[in-house]
């Protein structure tokens, strides 16, 4: 029963050293490296110099349009939170396009 547990637990390990492997992530571009040199001029570490070095590479996917950050600025104004300030942002995007 011991070597059956030992084995799986053996088995497990060297699964999740194969699927770790199977994800590591791709080498980075020279804008990317371009932007890391950037970084450690401004001395950026942890999570400001990601996300300082995903916005420089143009990968930041959360990145709002121009109009959005607008219309985010009127519904500050307004005083909207939560569920009204969200629709009022969606409505007034889609009306700016």
């Amino acid at each position: 029963m011991i070597k059956q547990l030992s084995a799986a637990v053996a088995a497990m390990f060297l699964c999740a050293g194969v699927a770790h492997a199977a994800t590591d992530p791709a080498p980075a571009s020279p804008k990317s490296a371009d932007c890391e040199k950037q970084a450690a001029e401004k001395k950026l570490s942890g999570a400001a110099k990601s996300s300082f070095v995903k916005k420089c590479a143009g990968g930041d996917a959360t990145a709002k349009p121009p109009a959005a950050e607008a219309c985010e600025k009127q519904a500050a104004e307004k005083k909207l939170a939560g569920a009204a300030k969200s629709s009022f942002v969606k409505k007034c995007t889609a009306d700016a396009k």
